[in-house]
């Protein structure tokens, strides 16, 4: 996948991938070039069976500064329909992320304001350093929160939410950790050791399970307490019993050894 010109995506061959921003001149600030090539980095990256996780990540000092202004700008001259085309660009972006098949892992470091906040509300879990400094910043220049909206309410909650995006106050990475979108913040220092770590602990665990869990969490998100979840969780269950990584799981459970999908020479984190 080299054929971005605002990404990189780095595959490992233990079985992820890293979907790199890449604009470190402006901060990974967004334009309409990024959000297409992230739609599309994101639909190749769901369709290789292979990854067990995406980790989201951004070059240089920050995660991402948001949109760039330089854009927004150029935005502000065209008429309603082209200003329409581009928003949808952006949901499509948003919800992609959020459907992704594939768990996902938001690294946060730096600047995340405005749009940065929906993307790292769209992964599965987040992580960052303990300064750094998340924004809702668009009521600051005339715009509001729209596209980005659902997911940030369903992250950190409406009466937070209501807070953020309307009087953009910034917050650390400290505070994003107590409002609930980032799961561990960490001193700047120790952030890449921290992000191995959560690698290896995520490559314990059974790909197949991975994805089947991302998929009944949403399925118990989205829906009611009904007869019809209900049937879907106890048929959920049930594949994954008698699918091949089901059973090597509880194979190597009994036998008291390591998963076939285990690396050797690793030990679970407590």
């Amino acid at each position: 996948m080299s054929d971005f010109a605002t990404l990189e995506v780095i595959k490992d061959p233990r079985g992820f991938a890293t979907l790199w921003l890449s604009r470190e001149d402006k901060n990974n600030a967004f334009n309409a070039q990024m959000i297409r090539e992230l739609i599309v980095a994101i639909d190749r990256l769901g369709e290789d069976a292979s990854l067990r996780f995406v980790l989201l990540r951004g070059r240089g000092r920050h995660f991402s500064a948001g949109a760039d202004l330089a854009w927004m700008q150029q935005s502000a001259q065209l008429d309603f329909n082209t200003n329409l085309d581009d928003a949808h660009e952006l949901g499509e972006l948003m919800y992609a992320l959020h459907r992704l098949k594939t768990p996902t892992l938001a690294v946060v470091q730096g600047a995340a304001f405005g749009g940065a906040l929906g993307l790292i509300s769209c992964c599965d879990m987040a992580i960052g350093t303990e300064d750094a400094q998340l924004c809702l910043s668009e009521v600051r220049i005339g715009l509001a929160p729209a596209v980005i909206s659902p997911f940030v309410v369903k992250a950190i909650g409406e009466r937070a939410a209501r807070r953020y995006a309307l009087t953009a106050e910034r917050f650390s990475g400290a505070r994003a950790r107590e409002l609930g979108l980032l799961a561990e913040v960490y001193p700047a220092s120790e952030l890449d050791s921290q992000v191995q770590a959560w690698i290896d602990n995520l490559l314990l665990n059974s790909p197949q399970a991975l994805r089947a869990t991302k998929d009944l969490l949403r399925e118990v998100d989205d829906g009611e307490l009904s007869p019809a979840l209900r049937r879907y969780t106890e048929n959920a269950i049930a594949r994954i019993r008698v699918s091949p990584e089901g059973q090597e799981g509880l194979s190597a459970f009994l036998e008291k050894r390591r998963p076939a999908w285990q690396p050797v020479d690793k030990e679970p984190r407590p």
